[in-house]
């Protein structure tokens, strides 16, 4: 059966996702850490040497598809492969995750990149990412917040 173009699987896997095929074995990788819901690969087309994956092992497209105990994991696996990443190459990285199609995600099933980062790279701040960043005033500022919060973001 197919839903929204996918062919579902019984381990919430899709069996046209390479994302969901690497973790499953079907394709090989270079793995480097593993959690309950979480696996770590070498990026097979790195933007640096030591470029990683942290990959959800369930299918989910964005950080809010996963849920909480599963979104805990895979943070605490970007942490251990962040660190171990900074050691081995440069001591700094860019980690970075695009939050849907629209935001950069190429491949929609959630992963998140460590990109280790050293002078003169060439790759710049997020900022330099954009060209013609809005200029907002205090008050568009306010009403974006505003907008924000109706979508039921709360100060606790």
């Amino acid at each position: 059966m197919h839903l929204n173009g996918f062919i579902p699987n019984t381990l919430g896997r899709r069996v046209d996702c390479i994302f969901c095929r690497i973790i499953s074995g079907k394709i090989p990788s270079q793995m480097l850490l593993e959690s309950e819901h979480a696996v770590a690969i070498l990026d097979a087309f790195p933007l640096a040497a030591g470029h990683t994956l942290v990959l959800s092992r369930r299918h989910c497209p964005k950080i809010q598809d996963m849920d909480p105990e599963e979104n805990a994991d895979l943070f605490a696996t970007v942490r251990r492969a962040a660190s171990h990443v900074d050691s081995a190459m440069t001591g700094a990285s860019l980690i970075a995750i695009h939050n849907g199609r629209d935001a950069g995600q190429e491949i929609p099933h959630l992963h998140v990149h460590i990109v280790p980062r050293k002078p003169g790279d060439s790759a710049g701040a997020i900022h330099t990412m954009f060209d013609g960043m809005p200029r907002m005033s205090g008050s568009d500022m306010d009403e974006t917040c505003a907008k924000i919060r109706g979508a039921g973001c709360v100060l606790k």
